[in-house]
């Protein structure tokens, strides 16, 4: 699945509209297969990617900063485990009616939660947690006491390097491909044959 529609065409002798409705069922059935519940030392952050962003930072108005904030982009929200897995989701806007329910549902209470130093996680503590501050702001990406969020910047330049091998993706399919590409991160280390058989089941499963 990680070659072009185009090219599975090419060895396939299939038609092109038989392909891409093979890979969005692949895709589907990733999406369903995401880690339900993190706990330990955990990150959270976001990003953005190609579209409108309708709910802009001050400090993005203001010159934006290291990661691009700054240009009109679609806000992704992602938590990263300390063992390298991940889950990211499209959102509307990054305020703390969004980001913190995702966190109230996603990590397990008591965890230790390392984010930068965004308004929105200021009631992370409150919600039973242990929150620690990276300030990136200040030029720096990790507090020296192992508290960071370098994880989840991995996970960042991993999807937006594939999102633009693909030559741009609509609006209405990133979703999918934003599921795709989590599997494929949370699965990075399996044998590529395991990976296969792993695709397999989950469609079989329906």
């Amino acid at each position: 699945m990680e070659q072009n529609s185009n090219s599975i065409v090419e060895q396939t002798g299939l038609e092109k509209k038989r392909v891409l409705r093979a890979l969005t069922r692949v895709r589907m059935v990733l999406a369903r297969e995401v880690p339900e519940v993190f706990s330990g030392t955990v990150e959270v952050d976001e990003t953005y990617l190609g579209g409108a962003w309708r709910n802009k930072r001050k400090v993005v108005r203001d010159g934006g900063t290291r990661r691009g904030r700054g240009t009109s982009k679609q806000p992704i929200f992602g938590i990263l485990c300390r063992n390298g897995q991940v889950w990211a989701e499209i959102v509307d806007k990054v305020d703390e009616g969004t980001l913190l329910p995702l966190i109230a549902k996603r990590i397990e209470p008591g965890s230790i939660v390392c984010s930068d130093t965004w308004k929105a996680y200021t009631g992370i503590a409150a919600r039973g947690y242990v929150h620690r501050l990276v300030h990136h702001g200040e030029g720096n990406y990790s507090d020296g006491k192992g508290n960071h969020i370098n994880g989840l910047e991995g996970f960042w330049g991993y999807l937006k390097r594939k999102l633009v091998s693909k030559g741009g993706i609509s609006r209405r399919k990133m979703p999918l491909y934003l599921a795709e590409y989590v599997w494929r991160y949370n699965h990075r280390a399996d044998p590529e044959r395991l990976k296969m058989r792993r695709i397999l089941q989950l469609l079989e499963q329906g």
